[in-house]
Formats: C-alpha cells, structure tokens, sequence
C-alpha cells in the first residue's frame, strides 16, 4: 500500500469485478449508503458521505426562520405542549396533493 495522505486509514485492499465493482462493506459501508466521488490527478478515489433530501424539504435548511420555528414546534410537541388544530382536509386540492409544495399558502388571522 501507498502512504495514505490526512487522517486515512487503511481498510484492506478490494478488487473490482467484471462490472467494476467494488464492496465496501469492511470499510463500514452499508446498503443505499450514498457517497459524492472524487478522483485526483494521481487516480486516488475519495468517497464523501452524502445524505439526500427532498427538494421540497431544502427550504427548512436555506431559510433559518423556518428552521428555528420547526425547532421551537417539535421541543413543543416533545413537551406535550401543543394543542388540536381541527381538520384541515378543506384546505387539500385535490389536484396538487401528491405536491404540497404548490399548494397556495393561506394564513389565518
């Protein structure tokens, strides 16, 4: 093995298969594990751990407002603090429910 560069840690050797592929599984890799893939000059391979989310989920993490009073809601609810809202199927559209993204927002006075 070469020297390993930073704080690497050798794992093992692992050998590719007729369709170039290769198992990480000593290397704590486990099913639907999703990795971002880098490649240097010299060919070394680098694996960043990734984690995906939905679109419709980002804005909770580009809009910091809404972050912190999701935050506030589930300390409320993990407090019991929270009360019943009623029904809200008359809001539903049918024709956007699978998409709540482009449901219209409404707000209550």
């Amino acid at each position: 093995m070469t020297e390993l560069k930073s704080d690497f840690v050798p794992m093992g050797e692992v050998s590719a298969d007729e369709r170039s592929r290769m198992a990480f599984g000593k290397a704590g890799v486990h099913r639907d594990d999703r990795y971002a893939v880098a490649v240097n000059a010299d060919g070394e391979i680098l694996l960043t751990p990734l984690v995906s989310i939905p679109r419709r989920e980002l804005l909770v993490w580009d809009d910091e407002g809404i972050r912190a009073a999701l935050v506030r809601g589930l300390e409320h609810s993990s407090k019991e603090e929270t009360s019943e809202g009623g029904d809200f199927t008359r809001y539903a559209d049918e024709e956007h429910a699978a998409d709540d993204s482009t449901a219209p927002a409404e707000t209550q006075s």
